[in-house]
C-alpha cells in the first residue's frame, strides 16, 4: 500500500490577505475553491507548477478569534533555487521571524502566524 501526500490544511482570518500573501511570498496561486452554500465556509486551494502539493486555506465565518498555534512547532517547507533572492523579498515583505545561518535556512510568517520554512536548493 502507497500513500502520497497531496495537500495540508491552514485555517485562515483573512482569506483574501492570506491568498495575497501566498501569493506574493511563495508563488502560490488559487487552483480550485469549495464555497459553503449557507456562506459559513471557503475552502481554497492554492499552488505553483513547481510541484503537486497543494495547500489548504480555510475560512470559517463564524470564527471571530485567532487561531491558536500552540508553540508553532510544526511548519511547510518551501524549496527555493534562488535562496538569495527569496530572502531579500521576504526581508522586504517583513515576514522573516527567524533565521537559522548554521544551517543556511530561515522562516517566515504568514499573516495567521504559521511557519514556513526556507530552504535552499543544495544541489548545485
Amino acid at each position: 500500500m502507497k500513500f502520497r501526500m497531496i495537500h495540508e490544511n491552514y485555517n485562515v482570518a483573512d482569506l483574501g490577505r492570506s491568498l495575497e500573501f501566498y501569493r506574493q511570498a511563495l508563488g502560490l496561486e488559487e487552483v480550485r475553491r469549495k464555497e459553503a452554500e449557507d456562506g459559513s465556509f471557503i475552502i481554497v486551494y492554492v499552488a505553483n507548477a513547481e510541484s503537486d502539493f497543494e495547500l489548504e486555506l480555510t475560512w470559517l465565518r463564524d470564527r471571530t478569534e485567532p487561531y491558536s498555534l500552540g508553540d508553532n512547532e510544526f511548519h511547510l517547507a518551501f524549496r527555493t533555487e534562488d535562496f538569495e533572492a527569496a530572502h531579500a523579498l521576504h526581508e522586504k515583505m517583513g515576514c522573516i521571524c527567524y533565521e537559522n545561518p548554521a544551517m543556511g535556512i530561515y522562516f517566515i510568517n504568514d499573516p495567521d502566524g504559521y511557519w514556513l520554512e526556507i530552504v535552499p536548493d543544495r544541489k548545485k
